[in-house]
């Protein structure tokens, strides 16, 4: 009888400097001939583990980030989506059954870049920033399918909270507005933005400005709760 395997699939953005997010992606050497694909980090959930605790284990297992903001997301469940033939050509290298199914949950990790360096152990051969933009679309077994969905889920459960932990420690408003921008896939009137954010208890105003910037320096802001 074929057995059920259960795996976690981790989504991991980050907000950058260049006000892009972007996804930690791995690379992984997918068959004998060591051709590279972009994939999630994600491995199998151990017999005895519960589920948030092998979600941190495989995130440190293969991309080197521990004490990250983690939440569970969605689970995905197609019995066809480990079956494509580059996929079963690394199931076979590093599974003793490949062709059992696996159902995957998805974890969202989201982090300051600024305090992450993150490396490559076990099977990830790289570790990679790639901005959601430019995802290849080629991904392993069904983790575009798993990018997207991901992203819908913080547009659709976007907070302060989600926010806070992709933003810097200080950040100016015009990031602020940017990265909302980018995650609700709309352009937002910078003065409504401006005056609603600043009715939100949990933003303050520092007395900093920005630094090393040509125009003149805005102030910096900080989350006071998260």
């Amino acid at each position: 009888m074929e057995q059920i395997n259960l795996s976690i699939d981790c989504l991991v953005l980050g907000y950058s400097d260049d006000q892009k997010l972007k996804a930690l992606l791995i690379k992984k050497i997918i068959n004998k001939d060591n051709d590279l694909q972009y994939a999630l980090p994600g491995d199998l959930v151990g017999y005895d583990e519960d589920l948030n605790t092998a979600s941190k284990r495989i995130l440190k297992n293969l991309t080197s980030l521990s004490d990250v903001f983690l939440k569970q997301f969605y689970t995905f469940g197609n019995p066809n989506r480990t079956k494509h033939k580059k996929d079963q050509d690394w199931l076979n290298i590093y599974r003793k059954r490949p062709k059992e199914r696996v159902v995957t949950i998805g974890y969202m990790a989201l982090v300051k870049m600024e305090d992450y360096k993150p490396g490559p152990s076990s099977f990830a051969f790289e570790v990679e920033w790639v901005c959601i933009d430019d995802v290849p679309e080629n991904m392993a077994f069904d983790h575009n399918i798993i990018l997207n969905k991901g992203i819908e889920f913080l547009r659709n459960q976007m907070n302060n909270e989600f926010i806070s932990n992709l933003l810097p420690r200080k950040f100016t408003l015009s990031q602020l507005q940017n990265l909302h921008e980018i995650i609700l896939n709309q352009k937002l009137d910078k003065r409504n933005f401006r005056k609603n954010i600043l009715k939100v208890e949990s933003i303050k105003r520092t007395e900093e400005r920005q630094e090393g910037v040509p125009h003149k320096p805005a102030f910096l802001y900080q989350f006071s709760k998260y």
